[in-house]
């Protein structure tokens, strides 16, 4: 919902309301199609909500398998006020699945692997998920030699980590919230990002919105300054990065030259104003404007 002007505690009249798909792992497969890759979104679906979402990924040419399950799909509102450029989002918590369920969806996540060159597990797990289930999936992806990526924060993260995945991108806040501490500087983001390498990630990404980006592998770290845009919606922007980062990465790219591709991936998605509906003539036109500078 759009708004020239936001005011609280007030009657506000939206100028603009758009309905659509979102959730990070749908933007993630929305930009992987939008690049020209071949994503398999799974998940969980419930009710008149999880049939919206998977009709509208089957018209983008998605391949999807979601379970179906008795609590609905939850709804987000975003709130965009024009005036400040501050977005608000209203989140409904997911509702809790059973032990048959979690059964089922590994089941599909262990037979889907075997097609497929990645595997990004990317967001909050709904309850009665374990925390391990995303460490199980990099396992998996590590016993046939798949790339595993995961965008996730504390405990999933943590858990996720100790299995050693192909690359992790947690965004500042869910960095600080997966090392318990603050982290008020650069020094101190690469300091933690070095901490997640040590304990096993092959590659950390750290994305902080219109700041810049941080990568670290085994052979080097780097600052990402993103391309100089007028964002309308900078929304599921990090979900672009990972998908930009995976579309590269597997295509042989190093983490220096995927991380210039996903941070114009990331600034093509703040172009629209619903997250994923990114153009990839934009990609191509932002990733020249992309710098990347060593840290020592």
């Amino acid at each position: 919902m759009v708004f020239e002007r936001l005011i609280p505690d007030s009657v506000n009249r939206a100028s603009q309301t758009l309905e659509g798909i979102a959730g990070k792992s749908v933007n993630v497969a929305k930009v992987l199609r939008a690049v020209g890759a071949r994503p398999m979104a799974i998940g969980l679906a419930g009710g008149d909500r999880g049939r919206f979402v998977l009709e509208m990924l089957r018209e983008r040419g998605i391949e999807t398998e979601f379970i179906p399950v008795t609590a609905t799909t939850r709804q987000c509102t975003t709130l965009l006020d024009q005036s400040s450029g501050r977005q608000t989002e209203l989140v409904e918590e997911s509702g809790a699945v059973d032990a048959d369920t979690v059964d089922r969806l590994h089941d599909v996540l262990k037979r889907r692997l075997q097609q497929s060159r990645a595997v990004i597990m990317s967001g909050t797990l709904a309850p009665g998920i374990p925390p391990t289930f995303y460490r199980e999936g990099v396992e998996m992806a590590k016993a046939m030699g798949i790339l595993s990526v995961v965008d996730a924060r504390g405990a999933v993260l943590d858990a996720a980590i100790e299995a050693g995945p192909g690359l992790v991108k947690p965004n500042h806040a869910e960095l600080e919230a997966t090392l318990g501490r603050r982290l008020a500087d650069e020094s101190l983001v690469v300091e933690g990002m070095r901490e997640l390498l040590k304990r096993g990630a092959r590659r950390v990404v750290v994305t902080a919105g219109k700041y810049p980006t941080l990568a670290a592998d085994e052979t080097g770290c780097w600052r990402v300054t993103n391309p100089p845009i007028r964002a309308v919606n900078a929304i599921g922007s990090g979900d672009s990065v990972t998908a930009g980062l995976v579309w590269k990465l597997v295509g042989g790219a190093t983490l220096e030259e995927a991380c210039r591709w996903g941070c114009a991936a990331g600034a093509a998605n703040a172009l629209s104003l619903m997250p994923g509906d990114l153009e990839i003539e934009d990609v191509r036109r932002l990733v020249d404007e992309v710098r990347v500078q060593p840290i020592s």
